[in-house]
C-alpha cells in the first residue's frame, strides 16, 4: 500500500467570459489553494512543492503567458500520470452568442482579439479551445446561469469530503422556471394565495401577516409536516452517501408568497435541529 500523499488539483479552464474567474473564487472558499493564470512552465515545480498539502485550484486559459493547446494538453497528461496528483479538469463553457454578449455587457477587450470586435475573439478562442474541451473530465456550460446559480452547481461538484452537509432552501416562481442544480423541489401553489388579499399583496412570505394566511390554509399544517419529517429522514442517509451539499426549493406562481414562507419556515425548523442551513429567495431583492 503506497504511503504517497495526493494533492486533490482542480484545473479551471474555458473560453474567456464563461465563468472562470467566479468558478476560482468559489473553490477558494471552499478551501482550495488557489491560484489564476499561473504560467505552464512553472506548474510541475509547483505541485512538487505542494506534497499532499491540501486541494488545489488552477485557473488556465488563452490569456496564460505561456499558453497553447498542445501545451495545456501536456500538462493533463504530466498531472495524470503522477501518484501523488488526483486531477480533475472543469471547462466551463457557454454559448458563442452569450460569449460575445457578456463582453459587449461589459465593455471589455476580448484577449484574442483586443483591437477587433469580441465576436471575432470569441470565434478564435473557441476554435482553439475545442481539444481541451474535448479532454475535459467535467463541462459545465453556463450559458443559462447567474453567479448564484454557477456557485451552487461549484459547490455541489467540489464541497471537500468530511465537511458537515450543507443545505440551502430557496424560493422562486414557475413563471421563470425551476432552478438549476436543485435535489427536491415543492409545488406549494394548492395553498391559499395571499396574492389576492389586497392587503398582503405588496409585502412577501417574510412578513409575518403573509405566513399565518398560508398557515391558515388547513392544508398546510400536514403538508410542512411531512417535508420537514422527510428532510429530517434522508439527512443521515445523504451523509452516509458522502454528499456535502443538499438544496431544497419551494416554487409557487410568482415566488413571492407561499413559496417563501415554506422556504422561511423549512430553514428555522432545520436550524432548530442543529442543521447548517443557507436560504435564497430567488424573486426578491433586497
Amino acid at each position: 500500500m503506497s504511503d504517497t500523499k495526493v494533492t486533490p488539483i482542480v484545473l479551471v479552464t474555458g473560453p474567456s467570459g464563461a465563468g472562470r474567474t467566479t468558478a476560482i473564487n468559489v473553490l477558494e472558499d471552499l478551501g482550495y489553494e488557489a491560484i489564476d493564470n499561473l504560467p505552464l512552465r512553472l506548474l510541475p515545480g509547483l505541485v512538487s512543492a505542494a506534497g499532499g498539502a491540501g486541494p488545489m485550484a488552477l485557473g488556465m486559459d488563452s490569456r496564460n503567458r505561456d499558453f497553447s493547446p498542445a501545451a495545456l494538453l501536456e500538462v493533463f497528461d504530466m498531472l495524470e500520470a503522477r501518484e501523488d496528483c488526483d486531477l480533475s479538469v472543469l471547462y466551463l463553457d457557454a454559448r458563442p452568442e452569450v460569449l460575445v454578449q457578456r463582453y459587449s455587457e461589459t465593455r471589455r477587450r476580448h484577449p484574442l482579439s483586443p483591437g477587433e470586435t469580441p465576436e471575432l475573439g470569441v470565434q478564435r478562442e473557441l476554435s482553439l479551445m475545442g481539444a481541451i474541451r474535448d479532454r475535459a473530465s467535467l463541462l459545465l456550460d453556463t450559458s443559462d446561469m447567474n453567479v448564484h446559480q454557477l456557485k451552487a452547481e461549484i459547490e455541489h461538484l467540489f464541497v471537500p469530503a468530511g465537511r458537515k452537509l450543507a443545505l440551502s432552501i430557496q424560493s422562486f416562481s414557475y413563471k421563470r422556471g425551476v432552478p438549476r442544480s436543485v435535489d427536491m423541489v415543492f409545488d406549494c401553489r394548492f395553498l391559499n394565495n395571499p396574492y389576492w388579499d389586497l392587503s398582503l399583496r405588496g409585502l412577501d412570505g417574510r412578513d409575518a401577516a403573509v405566513q399565518a394566511h398560508v398557515r391558515g390554509d388547513p392544508r398546510y399544517e400536514g403538508f410542512f409536516a411531512r417535508v420537514l419529517e422527510m428532510t429530517l429522514y434522508l439527512l443521515p442517509a445523504y451523509r452516509e452517501e458522502g454528499k456535502s451539499h443538499l438544496s431544497i426549493a419551494f416554487g409557487c406562481t410568482g415566488g413571492q408568497h407561499r413559496s417563501v414562507t415554506l422556504a422561511e419556515s423549512l430553514a428555522k425548523a432545520l436550524a432548530e435541529e442543529g442543521q447548517q442551513v443557507s436560504i435564497r429567495h430567488r424573486e426578491l431583492r433586497g
